[in-house]
């Protein structure tokens, strides 16, 4: 995917950064859950045509989160 390209190119819904998934040729939008597919090398941005992604596709994956642990919470009292 062309860089200058990725950087213009937002959310349909809520007009929000896309993160492009390389291995599964997807830009996706973690706020609305939604994977748009690139088909030969085309971005389908096309809400009726994105994937939902699952619970643990939209967390964000930050060093030193485990499962079950809430974002911002260190756990003890």
């Amino acid at each position: 995917m062309d860089k200058e390209l990725l950087a213009m190119l937002v959310c349909p819904l809520c007009n929000g950064k896309l993160k492009y998934d390389r291995e599964a040729q997807e830009l996706r939008c973690h706020y609305d859950g939604l994977a748009y597919p690139i088909q030969e090398g085309i971005p389908v941005m096309l809400p009726e045509e994105a994937r939902a992604m699952d619970a643990d596709e939209k967390l964000p994956n930050s060093p030193g989160r485990t499962p079950g642990s809430s974002p911002g919470h260190s756990g003890g009292a």
